[in-house]
């Protein structure tokens, strides 16, 4: 296995393995959806927010909380826009 497909699959594994169920579904929905077509910036910056813990990262996915990190912010507008089935 490919050393790229190794960190997807941990990627993915990230997750869809959270301590909140609704963070499962964002990032893992995202991650389907739309991981593989971003750039290597945005790829990195949602692998950054992915390893987060939900409690931080809820705020900044709600939009309660800004993130001062300009990639993440880019990536967190794009999570918020997903629409979930």
């Amino acid at each position: 296995m490919a050393d790229q497909d190794v960190a997807y699959n941990r990627l993915r594994w990230t997750c869809s393995h959270r301590a909140m169920r609704e963070m499962d579904v964002i990032l893992g929905g995202f991650l389907e959806k739309h991981y593989l077509a971003l750039s290597p910036q945005q790829a990195e910056a949602f692998t950054r927010l992915a390893n987060m813990e939900d409690i931080e990262l809820w705020p900044l996915v709600t939009g309660k909380k800004a993130s001062d990190d300009p990639g993440q912010a880019e990536i967190l507008a794009m999570l918020r826009d997903v629409r979930v089935k």
